[in-house]
């Protein structure tokens, strides 16, 4: 059991490996995963993408690409393509946000101790490139128990039909 505050996940998984990565404090994050703010990233991210991976900024509930996606496929990281989540761990939560109940891998992500708007939460963020992702909460469905709730702007979704010949072969075993 891991917990923050009066936050507790009571269940570790991953797609792959079963385990959930640990939670850093905000400093100890800035030296495992650090997104720097340059004009390259302005400039290839939308607006909207780079207030949610960059600024920590939340997307609208309901009006984002991949809350009502069922197709099957895996989630990347919009910067840097680092297959984050798969369709078959994502679930229907009624919150407006894709969200699933395990990552592909915990090696990919980064858990972060954030006190924000005076709650007590964990952020998700991309490990290698630092990017805002998303939420943590302990209200998700069996075998975990977790609910990554994920903001769509910070994704992209590759289809399984086309995860051979865009790199990700070794995923298609998640279907």
């Amino acid at each position: 059991m891991l917990g923050f505050g009066a936050f507790t996940l009571a269940s570790t998984a991953t797609a792959q490996t079963g385990e959930l990565p640990m939670i850093y404090s905000e400093e100890q994050a800035a030296t495992v995963c650090y997104i720097e703010p340059t004009e390259e990233l302005r400039q290839k991210l939308s607006a909207e993408e780079y207030a949610v991976l960059v600024q920590a900024a939340t997307e609208p509930p309901f009006e984002n690409a991949f809350w009502n996606n069922h197709r099957p496929g895996i989630y990347v990281d919009k910067i840097d393509g680092s297959p984050l989540f798969a369709s078959s761990t994502k679930f229907d939560s009624g919150t407006g946000w894709p969200s699933f109940w395990a990552p592909i891998d915990a090696e990919n992500i980064v858990l972060v101790k954030d006190t924000s708007y005076g709650m007590n939460r964990i952020e998700v963020r991309a490990k290698k490139s630092g990017g805002h992702l998303g939420h943590l909460f302990d209200d998700g469905p069996d075998p975990s128990g977790l609910r990554y709730c994920i903001n769509s702007a910070s994704l992209d979704f590759i289809p399984f039909q086309d995860m051979e010949k865009r790199g990700y072969e070794e995923y298609r075993s998640l279907f």
